[in-house]
């Protein structure tokens, strides 16, 4: 997810047009009211946005030669999404304006001549728009992200081994969305912590039986297997986690088909992100077992019809070779008064009588170091605690 400095809004309007004397004019008209840039052409205003983006409104003459307007907000709706675009042209024929508004997203289609004050309130539209589209962006970035941190703490607490696995899957997802340069990356992210939610409905008893390799009912097997279903439909209650909930829900699908859920989905139509997940997670489940990167990514590949071929490729050309995975950072051995927000723990934190608080791998928070000094204060804990900073 972008950085909050990365949300601060933008009041810069980019004009584009072949004319230089249309941009002069849309510098004198405008310029009291308004911030504008001028750029000579579809491929100026390309290099424009690079460098001096963003922008909050862009508008485009439709005529223009070499990349004319519809293909210019095109590429603006790729290069920056969020900028409001809009199309000024001496062609107002219906044509035109259908292929403008469904290849660009185009927000009002203008015809010239257009009078300067037209022009202005198209503007001011345009800018509330924008307002509108990262106000939007705040709230998923802030307020649902936080929300759902506040989640993952929580469960987390309740069930920290499998949470202390999830954080790890999450650290994974961010790399390799990073090095594939995915969209809504996010919601990727908020698929890996929760991928585990629905497992919270499965009774301990199961949860230690299954862990310890003992045989389990037919009914134990169904509540392990239908776990991703339950993720799904905690998650569906939750607004716009819509995409999250279906990741969740296929992240164990295999790419032929089978596997939960029992449906006819398969292949590509299987969710990207429940693909990726799928990857990943089988890869640390067999890294878990003490088997190199290089051993594990082998198997992987043997594994016919489990993953996409394609993405699994992709997923390993993501991944450091194992020669490069960086030195392990210097272990820390720790009391429980060293142990500080931010250090990620190497060790399990259980009770001298055995009971797991917190798993290896798990990010120290504040109400995860408050929940340690608090058992302490009733219970012996096992010491010393391994732990490293981040």
């Amino acid at each position: 997810m972008n950085e909050p400095g990365a949300l601060l809004t933008t009041r810069k309007i980019l004009c584009v047009d072949d004319d230089e004397n249309i941009l002069s004019a849309y510098q004198r008209q405008l310029r009291r009211e308004f911030q504008i840039d001028t750029a000579l052409g579809g491929e100026a205003a390309l290099e424009t946005i690079a460098q001096r983006g963003p922008y909050a409104v862009i508008i485009s003459d439709m005529r223009m030669p070499g990349m004319d307007g519809v293909k210019l907000l095109s590429k603006v709706k790729e290069a920056a999404p969020d900028s409001v675009r809009m199309m000024l042209t001496g062609n107002g024929d219906l044509q035109t304006a259908m292929q403008a508004v469904n290849e660009g997203n185009i927000f009002r289609f203008l015809t010239k001549p257009c009078p300067p004050e037209s022009l202005a309130k198209a503007l001011t539209a345009g800018l509330e728009q924008y307002k509108l589209i990262i106000a939007e962006r705040e709230l998923l970035e802030n307020t649902l992200s936080g929300s759902v941190r506040v989640l993952t703490e929580i469960l987390s607490i309740i069930e920290p081994r499998s949470f202390g696995r999830a954080e790890m899957l999450r650290d994974l997802v961010k790399l390799v969305a990073r090095q594939m340069g995915l969209r809504n990356s996010w919601e990727l992210e908020i698929a890996a912590m929760l991928s585990q939610l629905g497992i919270v409905t499965v009774p301990t008893v199961v949860l230690a039986k299954a862990r310890a390799g003992r045989v389990l009912s037919s009914a134990e097997k169904n509540m392990l297997v239908r776990m991703p279903e339950i993720g799904r439909k905690l998650l569906a209650e939750i607004p716009r986690l819509e995409a999250v909930a279906q990741i969740v829900l296929y992240q164990n699908k295999r790419f032929d088909g089978t596997g939960f859920p029992a449906d006819s989905v398969a292949g590509k139509d299987i969710p990207l992100g429940s693909r990726i997940l799928k990857i990943l997670t089988d890869l640390l489940q067999i890294e878990s077992l003490e088997t190199s990167r290089f051993k594990a990514l082998h198997l992987l590949r043997t594994r016919v019809g489990w993953y996409d071929p394609e993405l699994l490729d992709k997923i390993i050309s993501c991944l450091p070779p194992p020669a490069e995975v960086p030195a392990e950072k210097p272990r820390r051995t720790s009391s429980i008064d060293d142990l500080r927000v931010g250090q990620v723990l190497l060790s399990d934190v259980m009770t001298t009588d055995g009971v797991l608080i917190l798993s290896s791998g798990h990010r120290i928070s504040e109400a995860s170091l408050e929940r340690i000094r608090n058992i302490a204060q009733t219970s012996s804990i096992r010491e010393p605690i391994l732990a490293q900073e981040a």
